[in-house]
């Protein structure tokens, strides 16, 4: 794996934490079964918004399309 760094100068600490994120990701993909879904969390799930909800025509409709009045 190589890791290339496009823009900024981190300090070696900020790399390392970088690369161990990257690294736990790695291993927590790698131990899944195979075709395991990865699950959304509903909080997350922009569908429950603007579920059961027409926005009101008028000038201001795209202003409550996905935000709760």
């Amino acid at each position: 794996m190589n890791i290339k760094v496009v823009r900024g100068n981190p300090t070696p600490e900020e790399l390392a934490a970088a690369l161990a994120v990257v690294r736990a990701r790695a291993a927590a993909a790698a131990t899944a079964p195979p075709g395991a879904a990865q699950e959304r969390d509903a909080w997350s799930d922009p569908s429950r918004v603007a579920r059961n909800r027409l926005p009101i025509p008028g000038p201001q409709a795209w202003a409550h399309t996905f935000w709760p009045r």
